[in-house]
């Protein structure tokens, strides 16, 4: 009796991981599979008839999954490829994590600053999803995030609290130019193309002037994307139109705008419109429902 019972749980085990592993395998990530810089830029160059492209702010906004964590990069990624804004901050001890707050208390549950913990401390704490709830996940370096990006996606690095030469070494160290910087502007642009003219960027660019000043600086115009704003308006045709000649493709961001809207059939149209009155990049914390809206 005590055999059978345990040849059936043996069998019933078997099944479980079997079919956990069938769940697993069959779900595939849509990956931009972006294999060195030549392609990394034919990618971003604005050609006139471009398929849309989404960034994932903070990797996205979904309940059970905390922003700025591999595993919501890997859930958006199932369903839309997408590339990655993500904030580097640095730790007492000078590791590299991601944190867009320069405090703790609303995205884990710890509290203070980070740069007041080492990264062993760190460690400790859990992150919290959109709606507050405290994860399994771990605050992840910045190191670990660039490894994993690697064959996946594209990383691009706001500026927070890590000095640019700290980030350019980061990179260096890390053997993966197939990534991005965001660049507020000209003078730091121009740091980060002198130091590797491989590196792509992800500009300021919300005027005239600012788009005057970068040319100036002698950057070509094929290691940048352009962020132009958080809204649609008539005066960004005038920018898309300058941008779009130099083969630049041009961003809004809907995190600080249409992201916020209560109503999602609201948020729709206006992803959809972003797209129409020419933007190319729209970066959002609703990744997936960018995706399904630009699908219909």
């Amino acid at each position: 009796m005590n055999i059978l019972k345990n040849k059936c749980l043996t069998l019933l085990l078997a099944v479980c991981v079997s079919g956990i592993s069938f769940s697993t395998s069959a779900q595939q990530l849509h990956l931009l599979n972006i294999k060195n810089t030549k392609q990394l830029k034919e990618h971003f160059r604005y050609k006139g008839k471009n398929t849309p492209i989404i960034s994932g702010h903070r990797g996205g906004m979904i309940k059970g999954f905390p922003e700025n964590s591999i595993a919501t990069f890997e859930n958006t990624l199932l369903y839309t490829p997408a590339f990655f804004e993500i904030d580097p901050r640095l730790s007492k001890d000078g590791v590299a994590v991601l944190m867009h707050d320069e405090t703790l208390d609303r995205t884990t549950n710890g509290t203070g600053k980070v740069s007041d913990y080492t990264f062993e401390e760190l460690q400790k704490f859990r992150l919290k999803d959109p709606e507050g709830n405290v994860t399994d996940y771990k605050i992840p370096t910045l190191k670990d995030v660039i490894a994993w990006s690697k064959g996946k996606t594209v990383v691009n690095l706001d500026k927070k609290d890590l000095p640019m030469e700290m980030t350019a070494k980061i990179l260096s160290e890390c053997k993966n130019d197939i990534i991005m910087l965001t660049v507020h502007n000209a003078e730091q642009a121009k740091f980060y193309y002198d130091y590797n003219p491989k590196w792509m960027l992800s500009a300021f660019v919300k005027t005239k002037k600012a788009f005057k000043e970068y040319e100036d600086a002698g950057i070509p115009w094929e290691n940048m994307i352009a962020y132009i704003g958080p809204t649609n308006k008539p005066e960004n045709k005038e920018l898309f139109d300058l941008l779009h000649a130099k083969g630049v493709m041009c961003m809004i961001s809907a995190a600080p705008s249409y992201d916020k809207l209560p109503d999602a059939a609201e948020r729709a149209k206006n992803y959809r419109e972003t797209f129409i009155q020419g933007a190319d990049i729209l970066e959002s914390d609703l990744p997936i429902e960018v995706a399904a809206a630009i699908k219909k």
